[in-house]
């Protein structure tokens, strides 16, 4: 399955899988997904699902799919932003829309979601 939605004023294409789409047609509430990207040291890139969430708006791609993009980042670098999970804060951009993402795939196997997002449409 797949769609376009806009976030920020700029198109992101949607693609999520069969096995994914069965899923979703499962659940009570719709599932919301994330595109975070993290600025460190390195850039980091991630997709979340469910509570962990927690962009601050999400553009609706199906009835049971909402999808959002956020921007954080750590208030210092150290070598441990590597090992755990430091506190997170939104990232301040002055131009977000050139940061949004083109693609994301989302599916759901061996009962887990997984998903990646890419800043060009070609996935080559």
């Amino acid at each position: 399955m797949k769609t376009t939605i806009e976030i920020l004023g700029k198109q992101v294409l949607v693609e999520w899988s069969r096995s994914a789409d069965q899923k979703m047609q499962s659940l009570v509430e719709p599932l919301m997904v994330e595109m975070e990207l993290y600025f460190s040291c390195l850039i980091r890139k991630a997709v979340r699902f469910g509570a962990d969430a927690q962009a601050s708006s999400f553009a609706v791609a199906s009835p049971n799919l909402k999808i959002g993009f956020r921007p954080v980042m750590t208030r210092a670098c150290s070598v441990g932003d590597f090992a755990d999970a430091p506190p997170l804060t939104d990232f301040p951009i002055v131009k977000p829309e050139a940061y949004v993402p083109k693609r994301i795939s989302i599916d759901f196997k061996n009962g887990q979601w997984t998903g990646d997002f890419f800043l060009k449409t070609d996935p080559s």
